[in-house]
């Protein structure tokens, strides 16, 4: 028992380790972005506008920048034999989403944001919210999650290991989005680059917000059905 707990820890450790070094990598991304200087895909070489896809290393959760051919040839997962995933585009606004104050509160979620996400090699759904430090794990129960699959049937679209449930709370907000998890570590990026002292600052949540605003006006809004019971009425 002492022996799969020890393995256990070891996994979840280094799956924290992999995603805080992912966000470090994007925050430097995105410093050297201001500072000019064209990017260039990091397969093959050639250079790459800023609007480019990334691919996933699923063991390591390092995100890698993609060019055209290279994205279009790990579009299929068997072609890397599952190391690779080339992480999708779609952005979803979901609104009607069901999630209550509670159910926000059982998630153990100390700030206003979070994003969620199932983690193959860690065979579960993972839940991480932005910090300076970058991204930090919440211990999600599963009971939780299970309720929002149930009322939120969406969910279960989500491609394991690159989309993700990103929920903003922030300042009272209530949106909830399915997006590509490289915008989640872009959000934790930008936290990371620019928090100051102990409240982040004026300019970190104007950007925080303007972040928010252009993912709204870039996602296609897509509403909750919700299911009527009863009987119909009949003639």
């Amino acid at each position: 028992m002492r022996l799969v707990v020890e393995r256990s820890s070891r996994k979840a450790f280094s799956a924290l380790s992999s995603l805080r070094r992912v966000s470090r990598e994007e925050a430097e991304r995105a410093k050297a972005r201001e500072q000019a200087g064209q990017e260039a895909c990091e397969l093959c070489g050639e250079p790459i506008p800023p609007d480019h896809r990334h691919l996933l290393e699923v063991s390591t959760r390092r995100m890698m920048c993609a060019c055209r051919a290279c994205s279009i040839l790990f579009h299929d997962e068997a072609a890397s034999e599952g190391r690779y995933r080339l992480i999708p585009d779609r952005r979803l606004f979901l609104e009607g989403f069901e999630m209550s104050d509670a159910q926000w509160e059982s998630l153990r979620v100390p700030v206003d944001m979070a994003f969620f996400f199932h983690s193959a090699p860690a065979g579960r759904v993972v839940a991480f919210y932005p910090s300076p430090m970058g991204p930090t794990e919440s211990l999600l129960k599963l009971e939780t999650w299970e309720e929002l699959e149930r009322t939120n049937p969406v969910l279960l679209e989500l491609e394991r290991d690159v989309e993700a449930l990103l929920v903003n709370r922030v300042r009272g907000a209530r949106e909830h989005y399915l997006v590509p998890v490289d915008v989640c570590y872009a959000l934790v990026g930008l936290i990371r680059a620019r928090w100051k002292g102990l409240g982040g600052g004026s300019e970190v949540w104007e950007k925080i917000g303007r972040f928010f605003e252009d993912l709204r006006k870039g996602s296609r809004t897509v509403v909750r059905e919700v299911q009527q019971t009863g009987k119909g009425g009949g003639g």
